[in-house]
């Protein structure tokens, strides 16, 4: 039987590729050869020349979000505007909640 795939992306080309995941192995963009970041088997691509989600994109990643699935679908809320990504970042830190937690929060109180 074989493991099944996940993304790994490259933030500085905003690429995203399908490995085998393998935790002891680094991943290198084969493009620039910059270290990639394991994003979940539940990833979806935002298209290259979208910077908005991009900019959500490389916020979520760099607070360790992943987008790995969960027993009953996808990954969970996600959110996908930079707008969105600042609203929950500003109620992490006038809250004391983590970051990444607060990211993937459907509603700010």
């Amino acid at each position: 039987m074989s493991h099944g795939k996940t993304s790994y992306v490259c933030l500085p080309c905003r690429a995203s590729y399908k490995q085998p995941h393998d935790p002891a192995r680094a991943r290198t963009c084969p493009r620039c050869a910059e270290p990639m970041i394991h994003a979940g088997s539940a990833f979806a691509t935002p298209r290259r020349r979208d910077t908005a989600a991009w900019r959500s994109l490389t916020v979520l990643l760099n607070a360790g979000v992943g987008f790995h699935k969960s027993c009953c679908g996808g990954p969970g809320y996600r959110p996908r505007t930079p707008r969105e990504v600042r609203e929950r970042l500003t109620y992490a830190r006038r809250g004391g909640e983590p970051a990444a937690k607060a990211l993937v929060r459907w509603d700010v109180p």
